[in-house]
């Protein structure tokens, strides 16, 4: 029976026991259950798991080490989902206390896997929201990495932070406009616009487009602005014709 097929009461009392197991677990470094919630098919149980831990490393100081060392031998395991949940738990973790568990995404960007690389941009972008300083200090040194698929990912991983502060991920975007691929170009391009539809959002990118060199990269980056302020017009606050104008003005 999948997690959403209990009632609500039912999966309280679930969520709390997999809190319960992993808790006594962590302080005895048997990982039985743990590895089981790791590993489980259905992406709500594993999901419950890591959550877990990112509470109680949170909760319990002396219990940091010992949450550390259980997600470094779980780390290895030949299951992805594992492997995922591992990065998910540190992703949590990484929210406050990022250096503690960077070689863990180090590591995920490269995993033969495409879930694990998943759960690191997933990771990056729930971390950069709340963490940025370090978590953006990590993401640029993988910038100019030779492997095209991870300046992808990166650059995609920052957006989230974007969304609110375009002004923190704008210098990272910069470095990436003469790239020579086109999917990684392609992925800039969509971040820019991801970036430009909120609050105060489109003043800071233009601004800061105005210091690009890449006109060409320059004009298809405005086209999807105007084009995403069409295509979240529920939560842009311009309109697309009010978006145009804007650029118009001031381009």
């Amino acid at each position: 029976m999948g997690f959403y097929d209990l009632n609500k009461q039912e999966r309280l009392n679930l969520v709390a026991e997999i809190n319960k197991n992993i808790f006594a677990e962590l302080a005895s470094a048997d990982l039985k259950e743990t590895t089981l919630y790791f590993a489980d098919e259905d992406t709500y149980i594993r999901k419950s798991a890591y959550l877990a831990i990112g509470k109680i490393y949170i909760a319990d100081a002396p219990l940091r080490p010992a949450i550390i060392s259980a997600l470094e031998k779980l780390f290895p395991e030949p299951d992805f989902k594992i492997r995922q949940t591992v990065i998910n738990a540190a992703g949590e973790i990484g929210k406050t206390d990022f250096e503690r568990v960077k070689h863990f995404f180090d590591k995920g960007l490269f995993d033969e896997h495409h879930s694990p690389r998943n759960a690191v941009i997933g990771s990056i972008k729930k971390m950069g929201e709340i963490n940025p300083v370090p978590v953006l200090e990590w993401a640029r040194s993988y910038l100019h990495h030779q492997d095209k698929e991870i300046r992808r990912e990166i650059c995609h991983g920052i957006e989230l932070r974007g969304r609110k502060y375009p002004q923190d991920i704008l210098p990272l975007l910069q470095e990436l406009q003469y790239d020579k691929t086109a999917r990684v170009r392609n992925t800039l391009v969509h971040v820019i616009g991801q970036i430009s539809y909120k609050k105060g959002c489109i003043q800071t990118v233009v601004a800061h487009l105005k210091l690009w060199e890449n006109q060409q990269l320059v004009q298809a980056a405005l086209e999807e602005i105007i084009d995403v302020h069409d295509r979240y017009k529920d939560f842009a606050v311009l309109t697309q014709d009010q978006a145009r104008q804007y650029l118009e003005d001031h381009l």
